[in-house]
């Protein structure tokens, strides 16, 4: 089963979390210094904060999957929809680990299309990017990278 995923950048941790915690009616699953994560039902979201976005609001969206199925399927559907992807596979983000394919709709804004495999305790395993949130600069994402796939 899918989950939308939505993560936005903020100013301030404690005070991101304390509004969305109102806002959803329960806790975070998962709390750090600078990030706060919500595994929704109703909807079915994951919903994140931070204070390593680049900008403030909405950073990127994306479909989290369960199964490996379900992650091939939605990148042939992305494959097929004739945008470019990039398949940066196996990486450390959000203090997890994922397999992660990028795309930008029409406009300019980044989704990922991802399955977790495990929690871990670093934001990222890029040391030069501890800094910022882990959506691929969009310059690199349009010149597409090695394991880039163009249509």
């Amino acid at each position: 089963m899918k989950r939308l995923h939505v993560h936005v950048g903020v100013d301030n941790i404690e005070e991101g979390i304390k509004f969305y915690n109102t806002l959803f009616g329960v806790e975070p699953v998962k709390t750090k210094s600078d990030y706060a994560k919500w595994l929704l039902d109703d909807p079915r979201v994951n919903f994140a904060i931070s204070t390593r976005t680049e900008k403030k609001g909405v950073d990127h969206l994306g479909i989290q999957v369960e199964e490996d199925g379900e992650l091939t399927e939605l990148r042939q559907r992305l494959e097929g929809a004739a945008v470019s992807l990039f398949d940066e596979g196996e990486t450390v983000c959000c203090y997890a680990k994922s397999d992660k394919s990028w795309v930008q709709d029409p406009s300019g804004t980044p989704w990922e299309a991802y399955k977790t495999m495990e929690d871990v305790q670093v934001f990222s395993e890029q040391q030069d990017r501890q800094e910022a949130c882990c959506t691929p600069d969009m310059p690199v994402m349009m010149g597409m990278p090695t394991k880039a796939i163009d249509n």
